[in-house]
């Protein structure tokens, strides 16, 4: 996908949280990871280029790619960094906070609140993780911080918990481009055993709300035919609660790099997303970015961000999961169809369009 550099021309001076830089990556970090480079990419005056300010401890360091100049602030780490540290750092700058969290107190910034589902799917996070967001969202939307998300549904839903009026917030799409980007990793292909074979892919971290459980009949169903069904994903034991029993005939490989991913949305012969609950869904539209066929779960995101260009199941019925994905096996009509849909329906997904709707919020706020 083209993108076209933008040259900023207004005076505004940006400071990105890069807290993200110190965790594991799901989707939420991979959300802050793209926008930066996509900020980075724009024309920055000389001398208000944005800058990324970091705990002094990170797992990323400048040199893999983050784009912008990372300046180490404070001697915190974690949630108390960010309230206190990273709070008095970015004075004098609008302050972005693309992971969910900010400071309690700062002023001039906004923060993305990715979805509603500590308060929605409770039973699927730790206590104290709960708690946290619970009272520091809630805290959030009740001051004079922007309040961003990434889809109508999450608007309405973080409108429903948080009693905020829906005009409160605004909606900024994801996009996908990063994965079509990338030189795909075959490796992992022969690795598995997967290379020339037919096999269905699921990605997702083991969250309860991911449903990768829902998939024992169809991991059932594709064994009788001989093809196998990989699963993708990692867990962070100090957010997610609970056990995920995955289908024991499955294939499970882990976490993998973006171009073994590449790889694996390229080579499947669908991928299929089975989740209870979604803020807007990636996985869903990395697929498509990557021409695989999509079967999607039937729930209000995944309906708004796929459109026409899934087909869409019952997360809650694991037969009609598998009765979904095995009648797409057996059409090759109807998956070069999808493939056509979800090729057009990705372009509609970029991380430079978010990237301007975000400073232009900034712009707005700094009048």
């Amino acid at each position: 996908m083209m993108t076209v550099t933008m040259k900023v021309t207004s005076r505004i001076r940006i400071a990105l949280n890069g807290r993200y830089l110190s965790q594991p990556q799901s989707g939420v970090q991979r959300f802050a990871g793209e926008l930066t480079r996509a900020i980075a990419r724009f024309d920055w005056p000389q001398g208000q280029e944005p800058v990324l300010l970091a705990p002094r401890t990170t797992l990323m360091l400048p040199s893999e790619g983050v784009g912008l100049p990372v300046v180490p602030c404070g001697h915190l780490k974690g949630q108390v960094w960010e309230q206190f540290d990273l709070a008095r750092s970015h004075k004098g700058r609008f302050l972005i906070n693309p992971g969910n969290t900010a400071p309690v107190f700062g002023r001039h910034q906004l923060v993305v609140l990715h979805d509603a589902a500590v308060f929605a799917q409770p039973e699927g996070y730790s206590w104290k993780f709960r708690l946290w967001y619970k009272v520091l969202q809630t805290i959030l939307c009740h001051t004079k911080t922007r309040i961003v998300t990434v889809s109508d549904f999450s608007r309405q839903e973080l409108s429903k918990y948080l009693k905020v009026s829906p005009k409160r917030i605004e909606v900024i799409p994801e996009g996908c481009e990063h994965i079509a980007r990338v030189t795909p990793d075959t490796s992992i292909l022969r690795r598995h055993d997967l290379e020339g074979r037919a096999f269905v892919l699921a990605v997702g971290n083991l969250a309860k709300h991911k449903n990768l459980g829902a998939l024992n009949a169809l991991s059932r169903d594709l064994q009788q035919r001989g093809v196998p069904l990989v699963i993708s994903g990692g867990i962070d034991k100090s957010v997610f609660s609970g056990q995920v029993n995955l289908p024991q005939s499955a294939l499970y490989v882990g976490r993998v790099t973006d171009e073994e991913l590449h790889a694996l949305y390229s080579a499947a012969s669908c991928f299929v997303f089975p989740s209870l609950y979604e803020g807007f869904g990636l996985p869903a539209i990395e697929a498509m970015a990557c021409h695989c066929p999509v079967v999607a779960a039937d729930i209000p995101a995944l309906r708004e961000v796929c459109d026409d260009a899934a087909l869409y199941v019952d997360p809650r019925n694991s037969e009609s999961i598998s009765q979904g994905v095995c009648r797409l096996l057996d059409d090759p009509q109807q998956m070069a169809s999808l493939r056509d849909r979800g090729d057009e329906r990705a372009k509609h997904f970029t991380w430079d369009k978010a990237a301007r709707m975000l400073i232009a919020i900034a712009k707005d706020d700094m009048k």
